[in-house]
């Protein structure tokens, strides 16, 4: 398979990024290579206000595979079959996310660009595919969702100073605040120590105790 876009996004690092897509509503970029900016190819994707995003977990390549994981959100203890989770580390390193298409930009330099929002990728990770989303065949309402069912109620109330964002926007303040009320520590962690995150060009430094995360600083 051929490498066809690049998605520019905020998180220049693995820790911090979304465990999965839709859950933060941060914006991204999708730059293609060079031979896939023709415009002809985006005739109609206009129209769809979702789409999918097959993509390589470039970070995450191994030589071998395992037909088990230990899943994070079981403690990093229980093992479960690789296709029962959306582990990195599979036969094929091959991720799918589901994002909002905010536009589509024709340019100059880039050719077309897709903004989407709600991304969970690593910045400049490789995308092998774009598929509309289909509301009428891909939406499942009463789908059960395994061991993951309890992460509905999984977020945390985000307290801080009044001068922490002192010098940055709202819509990038709220970006922000929703990625640590995701709770970006390891699954299995539930300690009170003092954890550090990158997001865009800020490290973001925070604690956890009873469920309440405060940010203790912001720097560029």
């Amino acid at each position: 398979m051929k490498v066809i876009a690049k998605i520019k996004t905020k998180y220049p690092e693995k820790f911090g990024i979304p465990r999965q897509s839709g859950l933060v509503e941060n914006k991204g970029r999708i730059v293609f290579e060079k031979e896939y900016r023709v415009a002809e190819a985006f005739r109609g994707l206009e129209e769809f206000s979702h789409i999918w995003i097959l993509w390589e977990f470039s970070e995450a390549k191994r030589e071998s595979w395992s037909p088990t994981v230990r899943p994070p959100l079981l403690g990093g203890n229980k093992r479960v079959g690789v296709f029962a989770t959306r582990s990195p580390f599979r036969p094929n390193s091959i991720g799918l996310s589901c994002v909002k298409l905010e536009k589509i930009e024709f340019t100059k330099n880039e050719g077309p660009v897709l903004h989407v929002v709600g991304a969970d990728l690593l910045n400049d990770t490789p995308i092998y595919d774009i598929k509309p989303y289909l509301p009428y065949a891909d939406s499942f309402p009463d789908a059960i969702g395994g061991f993951t069912e309890h992460l509905k109620e999984r977020k945390l109330d985000v307290t801080y100073s009044e001068n922490i964002f002192e010098n940055i926007s709202e819509p990038l303040k709220q970006e922000i605040i929703q990625v640590l009320a995701h709770d970006p520590r390891p699954s299995y962690q539930d300690d009170d120590k003092i954890y550090g995150i990158k997001y865009s060009k800020y490290e973001i430094k925070f604690q956890v105790t009873d469920k309440v995360l405060t940010i203790l600083s912001l720097t560029e």
